[in-house]
């Protein structure tokens, strides 16, 4: 498998279906469990079926890449926290995601610039496409809508004023998920949060 892959642009950060899919998470639950809550129980309150399983797929695989402390913060912790940790989660996940923070973002704040520019991510995915040559392969749509989703997160997640906008805000790591991190030695997660790496 590549470096890279488009998965991350099945949703944003989306805090209340993660804490709802965390909190499941929490139960240990059976595949039987799983479904039924998905299906059944609607527990996401999507319309589609379809809709409702490929974002607690994606959920799920995110928090994954973290421990059932990590979980626990999403599913019960201030809203701050639990954004942040899901941002953590999100660059685990998504190479993508991590490098897009690295190499733009910070990049543009060493550079004391206030605002990403849209030209950013043109320049960023032909650098990646050096990193892996399957990401000349993204159709246009698929590169419109993983920039529409990362923009959203670093909204969410306060690196962004407004997807508008395009306004920088430095980051500024909740104390807890700082500690959290460091504790589980996530530094390349912490360094892209962080934007010192």
């Amino acid at each position: 498998m590549g470096l890279y892959n488009a998965e991350i642009s099945a949703g944003s950060l989306m805090l209340p279906e993660s804490r709802r899919v965390a909190s499941l998470m929490l139960t240990q639950p059976s595949r039987q469990s799983w479904f039924e809550a998905l299906r059944l129980d609607n527990i996401l309150q999507k319309k589609s079926p379809a809709t409702a399983r490929r974002q607690a797929r994606l959920i799920r695989n995110r928090l994954e890449t973290l421990d059932e402390s990590a979980w626990q913060k999403v599913a019960e912790g201030e809203q701050e926290v639990a954004l942040q940790v899901l941002l953590a989660a999100a660059i685990k996940h998504s190479r993508l995601l991590g490098d897009f923070l690295s190499d733009v973002v910070a990049g543009r704040l060493r550079r004391l610039e206030r605002t990403l520019s849209p030209g950013d991510w043109d320049a960023f995915l032909a650098d990646c496409v050096h990193r892996d040559p399957a990401v000349a392969t993204w159709s246009a749509t698929t590169r419109a809508k993983l920039l529409q989703v990362i923009l959203r997160m670093l909204a969410e997640a306060r690196y962004l004023e407004s997807t508008r906008s395009l306004v920088l805000t430095p980051p500024l790591l909740h104390p807890e998920v700082r500690s959290f991190l460091h504790s589980r030695r996530e530094e390349a997660v912490l360094a892209a949060m962080e934007l010192t790496s």
